[in-house]
């Protein structure tokens, strides 16, 4: 398909060949998995589980055990290492990919290879061409805020960069924008400049120079467009300075961003000013983004799971600006494309490709599953409408039944495909006694909590959890980081309705017999969530694949003591009282 896309783009053409694919799901899964069995059969990995060249679902199942990121670690370290003999997949790699790391404190190292970028950029067309329907864009531009992070050697002499950054890379990412004819506003040493905070000030000037090209604004996740116009916020006049007399800031020291950007500054005082009246005639920066660019259509990103918090303040830059979620996958591999764009975001499905990779799923009827130490996962094509199960992935780059640690629930089907809603990560449960509270709960939690702060005028800026055993009893911690100051009698309520919120039944049990100990409210000095990002590009990470970690662990020291180090006023439940 991408071979005749870069030719000339036909978004039609793309939606008849998923409708055909989605129809045939089944039998495509089946196709699916022979292609991966066949290619890679041969491997160390496969050979040890006695498959013997089957390459049937059920033997598969049967010979291939269920495995999480530990469990294939010292394979995928030899490949780090050097060892290009056929260990996971028959051709060697020769790229990894980081995962984020902002959960465990430490990147997972994971295989990328060409398989990977294929169907990164079949997921991609696939949403576009969907989102075109009702949105079409006609050579125009797009505003990213991506930014491609240094790759650097492995031990074994691999390139190693984040998963972002490997696609942004490639060869097919570039073919794939300019078939569209949605090319980012920035020149490519913006993209991939070594200073975030560089990259994003020409990120932003970038776009105020083609202010009247810019169709669409998006970044991979939501966070990354809010952390953007917030900075925007303080650096306007600069760069309405930088417009007007044609002369990039000196706060950009990087040569080579410098000289593309000269190629792109030229003196502008009727914009300069144009923006500098759109800026004073805000009220609270409500609407700034179609003020600033009038001809956009939407704005894309990922703003599901952990990103939920960040889409009040998105709509509040957006006005009525349409939020389109991004679609659906992992630093491992794809599973969904976003192929109903007009849901608002806390609604958005993805649609399983089925020829990507092969899908399992393990049911989730209650919550102790979640633990279940037998899951019996049933194939894509088996799972229930309105039902929660756990993915498990097996695709091209040698993940084999590899349990991906997202809970999702069936929507609906498109044609025989399942269209999933994302519901929580698995491994983040706030758990002491025969509590189990998941992500989703917390956010809940939280988001009721701060309807509190409504008459105050004030909001949660991010938030995060941790699990203090160092009490008896152990109990809940929230940190959160307020846009202002409120008072000692509103955050006391705060905390108190945090506590109430959590309404899993093993936590109301354990409260009320005081076997878990009263929520602590912990508010955090303004900046301290920045302090995180910090860390966390300081670590190597790209800010474009950040996402602030909804539960701190005492593994993740460096986090937890920026944290506690952080705290200004705290607060102790009284609810259970």
């Amino acid at each position: 398909m991408l071979e005749k896309m870069e030719a000339i783009f036909d978004p039609e053409r793309v939606i008849e060949e998923f409708e055909a694919m989605t129809k045939d799901a089944g039998r495509l899964q089946k196709e699916t998995l022979r292609k991966i069995l066949e290619q890679n059969g041969k491997t160390e990995y496969l050979q040890k589980w006695g498959l013997d060249g089957k390459t049937d679902p059920l033997s598969f199942t049967r010979c291939v055990p269920l495995v999480s990121h530990d469990d294939l670690e010292p394979y995928i370290r030899r490949i780090v290492e050097g060892d290009d003999s056929p260990i996971l997949t028959k051709n060697p790699i020769k790229t990894i990919s980081l995962s984020s790391g902002t959960t465990q404190g430490k990147p997972k190292f994971i295989p990328f290879n060409d398989e990977l970028v294929e169907s990164t950029m079949q997921i991609f067309t696939t949403s576009y061409a969907f989102r075109n329907r009702l949105f079409p864009l006609r050579n125009g531009k797009a505003l990213q805020f991506i930014y491609g992070s240094k790759q650097f050697q492995t031990q074994g002499g691999l390139a190693a960069g984040t998963a972002t950054t490997n696609v942004f890379r490639s060869p097919q990412f570039h073919k794939t924008m300019k078939a569209i004819h949605a090319l980012c506003c920035s020149p490519d040493e913006v993209i991939f400049g070594p200073d975030f905070q560089q990259s994003l000030y020409c990120h932003l000037l970038c776009g105020l120079i083609y202010r009247y090209d810019v169709q669409v604004v998006s970044s991979t996740f939501a966070h990354s467009i809010v952390h953007a116009f917030k900075t925007f916020e303080q650096v306007w006049e600069e760069i309405c300075a930088d417009i007007r007399d044609g002369v990039l800031t000196s706060r950009v020291t990087d040569p080579t961003i410098r000289t593309a950007i000269a190629k792109l500054l030229k003196p502008n005082p009727e914009l300069a000013s144009l923006i500098h009246d759109v800026c004073s005639g805000l009220s609270n920066w409500y609407g700034l983004i179609p003020a600033l660019f009038p001809n956009a259509k939407y704005i894309y990103g990922i703003m599901t799971g952990s990103m939920e918090l960040y889409v009040n303040k998105l709509r509040h830059y957006a006005a009525d600006l349409p939020l389109l979620s991004a679609d659906y996958g992992s630093s491992e591999g794809w599973i969904g494309a976003n192929v109903n764009p007009c849901l608002p975001p806390e609604s958005a499905t993805f649609a399983v490709l089925p020829n990507i990779g092969y899908f399992e799923f393990i049911p989730l009827k209650d919550i102790s599953d979640f633990v279940s130490s037998e899951p019996k996962p049933v194939g894509m094509t088996e799972v229930n409408v309105g039902e929660e199960y756990e993915i498990i992935v097996t695709n091209f780059a040698g993940m084999y039944r590899y349990r991906l640690g997202d809970v999702v629930k069936v929507m609906g089907f498109h044609n025989a495909t399942p269209e999933l809603q994302f519901v929580c990560r698995r491994n983040l449960l706030l758990n002491i006694n025969i509590d189990k509270n998941t992500e989703k709960d917390l956010q809940l939690s939280v988001q009721t909590a701060e309807k509190l702060l409504a008459a105050e005028k004030l909001e949660v800026v991010d938030f995060t959890s941790h699990v203090d055993l160092s009490t008896e009893p152990g109990h809940y911690v929230i940190f959160w980081e307020m846009s202002g100051e409120a008072n000692d009698e509103v955050l006391k309520e705060c905390c108190n309705c945090l506590d109430r919120s959590f309404v899993d039944a093993g936590y109301m049990g354990s409260r009320k017999v005081k076997t878990i100990g009263p929520l602590e409210l912990r508010v955090l000095r303004r900046g301290t969530f920045h302090e995180i990002l910090d860390h966390f590009i300081a670590m190597g990470g790209a800010l474009s694949q950040f996402k602030t970690p909804r539960s701190v662990s005492s593994k993740n020291s460096k986090v937890l003591q920026i944290l506690c180090n952080n705290v200004v006023k705290s607060y102790l439940s009284t609810a259970y009282d």
